[in-house]
């Protein structure tokens, strides 16, 4: 779970640091925040037998509502809720699972992933090949996009 939680943090932080706003103590200071709030609120629901199980619990989102783990860490370095909306991207969902870290900014945007890793064999890769696996005869191809920085 560390590493997929780093990726998150730092994905985040990235962005933040894009804007040029925030100090590199700032930043760092967020970035540790971010990873103890996601490691505290994943640790009873991280499964990495069943990597979908919970998927929706670990979802992050900005939605016209920041998302109350983004929020916290950025208490901590004294940025409002409402400056912290000015900072990242409007519409931003991250899904954060055993074995991948994805992302997507807006609604129809693509997903790219940031982490991926191979789980034992007797598992699916990831919630995505799950659904994959569980449909027969999709109606319609999508094709991923794997983004990396």
């Amino acid at each position: 779970m560390k590493t997929e939680v780093s990726t998150a943090a730092n994905f985040v932080t990235r962005l933040l640091r894009g804007t040029g706003l925030l100090s590199e103590e700032q930043l760092q200071q967020f970035r540790f925040s971010l990873e103890e709030a996601l490691g505290d609120h994943y640790q009873h629901h991280w499964f990495p037998n069943a990597p979908c199980r919970g998927s929706g619990y670990r979802c992050i989102r900005i939605n016209h509502k920041m998302d109350p783990l983004i929020g916290k860490a950025a208490c901590t370095i004294g940025i409002t809720k409402e400056r912290l909306f000015s900072l990242l991207p409007s519409e931003l969902t991250m899904w954060v699972d055993p074995y991948e870290v994805s992302y997507r900014i807006g609604e129809d945007g693509s997903i790219c992933v940031l982490y991926e890793s191979t789980p034992p064999s007797d598992q699916p890769d990831s919630c995505k090949d799950e659904l994959r696996i569980a449909q027969p005869s999709p109606s319609k191809s999508f094709g991923m996009m794997t983004c990396s920085s």
